[in-house]
């Protein structure tokens, strides 16, 4: 019977049997939004996602299965804010584990975002649905980011405060001359607990947005998942979820076109096309900023170093198609 399948045919069944992620025409991205395609107000998020939902309806036209994950520094920051000082201001309730904080980010941005497409897809005669999940990634307790905690959030205290909060065991910074806050971790994830949901929802048909703000950091204790007081960066997680769904691509959008070094000398450089044993060169010689492009470029090598017939993209939020196409951004390949 075997020998009337052609070749194609048989490489399907053959990954049905093994337990293998089938897409017989449409490519498999994880997209990873940036700060640029929100905002740090709710007005400022509502104009911002719409540039978002062109960009991912512009991929659904081509055929591509998405997920999304994206980008929530700003507004997990502000919910912090916003509940530690509604706790300061009555004693009764109290403040809000940064485990909750991740949650409601990722509920409110989900919201704006699933929308968005949502309308943008139906203005084009296009009927998909967008699922938004709150996800929960799972982190190691002896992680050394939990020694050395580098990630700054919430509102300025006052000396006082400050102390306060490091009699609770947190960690501090001096930001300015009599200003502190808060710092917290921000460990590398292993596993995405929802992953299977994802990969559900994503065969169905369906866009699925997950992984927000780089999940909500959970330690899993026993039959418990225990919030963790620290935070994930987006791009660590997006990369993970490439991984844990077999992704074709993972894609970057930002606010830049492409990845540049040495901007503005006469040593400036701009990559159209990269290997990750290059990039890895680059970042020994000390290129790329910590806060915002690292974390893209190590992820992007993490992936194609694990998946080497896959690509990661980094390019603007605004030419997406043209970045998955060769045609923008840079293209980063094993």
């Amino acid at each position: 019977m075997l020998k009337d399948f052609d070749d194609g045919t048989l490489d399907f069944l053959a990954g049905a049997i093994a337990g293998r992620r089938i897409s017989m025409n449409n490519k498999r991205i994880v997209v990873a939004l940036g700060r640029n395609a929100f905002g740090e107000t709710f007005p400022e998020q509502q104009a911002n996602v719409k540039k978002a939902a062109k960009a991912i309806a512009d991929l659904v036209e081509a055929k591509y299965e998405i997920v999304i994950t994206h980008s929530n520094g700003p507004q997990v920051g502000m919910i912090q804010t916003a509940m530690t000082e509604f706790a300061r201001l009555d004693s009764k309730y109290t403040v809000a584990p940064m485990s909750l904080c991740g949650a409601m980010s990722q509920g409110y941005i989900g919201y704006d975002l699933q929308n968005a497409i949502r309308t943008e897809l139906l203005n084009r005669g296009i009927y998909k649905t967008v699922s938004t999940i709150i996800t929960q990634v799972r982190v190691d307790p002896f992680d050394a980011a939990f020694s050395n905690p580098t990630k700054v959030i919430g509102r300025y205290m006052t000396k006082e405060e400050a102390e306060a909060e490091e009699n609770k065991g947190n960690y501090v910074v001096e930001e300015e001359d009599g200003k502190y806050r808060r710092v917290i971790a921000a460990p590398q994830p292993i596993d995405i607990y929802e992953i299977e949901a994802v990969k559900t929802l994503l065969e169905a048909g369906q866009i699925v947005i997950a992984g927000g703000g780089g999940g909500i950091p959970v330690l899993q204790q026993g039959t418990r998942l225990k919030g963790a007081s620290a935070i994930i960066e987006k791009d660590y997680t997006a990369a993970k979820l490439a991984e844990l769904l077999e992704a074709d691509t993972l894609l970057f959008l930002t606010a830049y076109d492409q990845l540049t070094i040495g901007k503005g000398t006469p040593e400036e450089r701009v990559f159209d096309k990269i290997t990750a044993s290059e990039l890895k060169k680059y970042i020994d010689d000390g290129h790329f900023p910590a806060v915002t492009t690292f974390p893209k470029v190590d992820a992007s090598i993490r992936f194609v170093s694990a998946f080497p017939e896959s690509k990661a993209v980094i390019a603007n939020l605004e030419k997406a198609k043209d970045g998955l196409l060769g045609k923008s951004g840079t293209t980063i390949t094993a």
